[in-house]
């Protein structure tokens, strides 16, 4: 299967998206041009000032409806690859059709437009998500063998009464078919924390604000750091052994706690089971000198608690073998979130 290379030009849909313009930005480090699809003129603008300095290496083109048959069948044309991140993730959707339509369609649309229109393109890599392998209340490791089916099977059963989490995990994997935890620093446009995206509010309302509950105790999923995604998929279109290949990219399962105080526990490191706690709510408080002085008191939570069960845990060898992904450890993630919400004056 064909790669790519810097030069070539590279289609990135939902380019405004917290993880999309991260992958921008690393192609066109790396030297390749990018046109990106948003759903707006408005959208776009704030990322032609943010990559002004790349010329005409970046460029916007508008798909108002991704979920539109021929919704990007100009935007497809004269490209070298495609990375499709562009479905939404939100966790109090109203109906069911609000996450699951324009994450399928939006993927088969694309594919289709790619296949009519795109005869120069040479792969493409879709953004997925754990949620599309995980099952909730197994004790395993999760391996790219793995499909969520029981989340199918409960939006099914309950329709728009399913959880709001049960919708989204059901929409990743009828998209893949048809949730690694993302944290790290913000790039897109963001107005305040009040309007960060679910997973890095999630993670600003636990370190810094006031989220103090038993949640903290409890294991996670697993998470990674934006920057790394950004990188893997940079590597899935370049590495010729990742053609038609689905992997996971995980740095660890955690819990919220975690994020607090940076320690790792004797004796959490159980090499059978893949289980590894990293104490991160405790990460933020062993920096010093903090990149948060702004924040004098971040809330300590439940110091040296003990995790209430085990965490989610993936089988990762694949990006290490395939892809030669090196992952950002919770303490460097903790570190430059901080210091991005302290220059903000968040």
């Amino acid at each position: 299967m064909p790669t790519i290379a810097p030069g070539d030009k590279i289609l990135v849909s939902g380019a405004n998206g917290y993880i999309a313009i991260w992958v921008v930005r690393r192609f066109l480090e790396k030297g390749y041009a990018v046109r990106g699809t948003v759903r707006s003129p408005d959208k776009g603008r704030y990322l032609e000032n943010y990559f002004k300095s790349y010329g005409n290496k970046f460029e916007v083109a508008i798909v108002e409806d991704i979920t539109k048959e021929g919704a990007f069948d100009e935007a497809v044309k004269g490209v070298d690859a495609i990375a499709h991140t562009a479905s939404p993730f939100y966790l109090n959707a109203g109906s069911v059709d609000e996450l699951v339509k324009p994450a399928v369609n939006g993927t088969v649309s694309i594919l289709k437009s790619a296949q009519k229109n795109g005869s120069s393109v040479k792969r493409v890599v879709v953004t997925s998500s754990t949620a599309a392998i995980l099952e909730t209340g197994v004790d395993k490791v999760f391996s790219e063998a793995d499909w969520n089916e029981l989340s199918i099977a409960e939006v099914k059963e309950q329709g728009d009464a399913a959880l709001g989490m049960t919708i989204y995990r059901a929409s990743k994997t009828l998209a893949e078919k048809g949730k690694m935890d993302v944290f790290g620093p913000a790039i897109h446009d963001v107005k305040g924390f009040d309007s960060l995206n679910t997973s890095a509010r999630q993670w600003y309302d636990t370190v810094v604000g006031k989220d103090q509950n038993e949640s903290l105790k409890s294991p996670g999923s697993s998470y990674i750091d934006v920057r790394d995604i950004a990188e893997a998929h940079t590597l899935a279109l370049e590495k010729e052994a990742a053609g038609g290949e689905r992997i996971i990219c995980s740095a660890g399962p955690y819990i919220w706690q975690d994020w607090r105080k940076y320690h790792i526990r004797p004796g959490t490191l159980d090499i059978s089971s893949n289980h590894k706690f990293i104490y991160i709510v405790d990460a933020a408080h062993s920096l010093v000198p903090s990149p948060i002085p702004s924040h004098p008191n971040l809330p300590v939570g439940y110091p040296g608690v003990k995790p209430a069960g085990k965490p989610m845990r993936y089988d990762a060898s694949k990006a290490d073998r395939i892809l030669g992904l090196k992952c950002r450890t919770i303490l460097e993630v903790t570190q430059d979130t901080l210091a991005d919400f302290e220059e903000r004056g968040w």
